[in-house]
């Protein structure tokens, strides 16, 4: 079946419509072609009745709307948003450093949770969904989240932690849901999906 299915990608393509480097990456390990457009700058907003576990949902399905003319006949256009909740509130990218450390400090020694929405269109269909993965950290020292912020800088990410940066080898005990979702895209079920294509 896999090899059967990225045969027929052949004559296809996945547009995928994010800035993330990371997401890039990982696309990369699915073997099917792809292109990624970077996406407009969409305000990330929502409404506020809105419930947490619901919004990443939103925001995919805002950009997958804002890039609806990218859809063409054999393409599927691809579009993700990734956050960081902690206690039932989200935890934005850092604005600076000292927001970056808070935000540590805050993860250290406890669990938070990271849900990706992930919006898969094309002319003929649509499937999106969340992917959910918790994710607990050990105790970090102040010494720890110092050296990891001088030295990796991750001021663009959620979180402010990379999962496959130094941060993710010494401080996280474990996991429970997908690794990659954590860094972005949970791609087992983004391959799983578009075998619906």
């Amino acid at each position: 079946m896999t090899g059967k299915f990225l045969k027929q990608w052949k004559d296809k393509e996945v547009i995928l419509a994010s800035a993330s480097p990371r997401r890039k990456a990982l696309m990369k390990g699915l073997d099917i072609p792809f292109r990624v457009v970077i996406p407009e700058n969409i305000p990330e907003l929502y409404p506020e009745t809105l419930s947490v576990e619901d919004i990443p949902l939103f925001l995919a399905r805002q950009k997958a709307e804002a890039h609806r003319s990218l859809v063409k006949t054999l393409s599927v256009l691809l579009t993700a948003d990734t956050i960081v909740v902690q206690n039932g509130v989200v935890i934005q990218k850092p604005s600076d450093r000292r927001d970056a450390e808070m935000i540590l400090q805050k993860l250290s020694g406890r669990m938070h949770t990271v849900l990706t929405g992930v919006c898969l269109r094309s002319p003929e269909k649509e499937r999106c969904f969340t992917a959910i993965t918790k994710v607990y950290f050990s105790t970090l020292s102040g010494y720890e989240i110092a050296y990891y912020l001088d030295t990796y800088k991750p001021y663009d990410k959620a979180g402010a932690y990379g999962i496959q940066e130094w941060i993710g080898y010494v401080g996280i005990d474990r996991i429970e849901g997908s690794f990659f979702n954590v860094m972005g895209l949970p791609v087992h079920q983004v391959y799983h999906y578009l075998k619906e294509f």
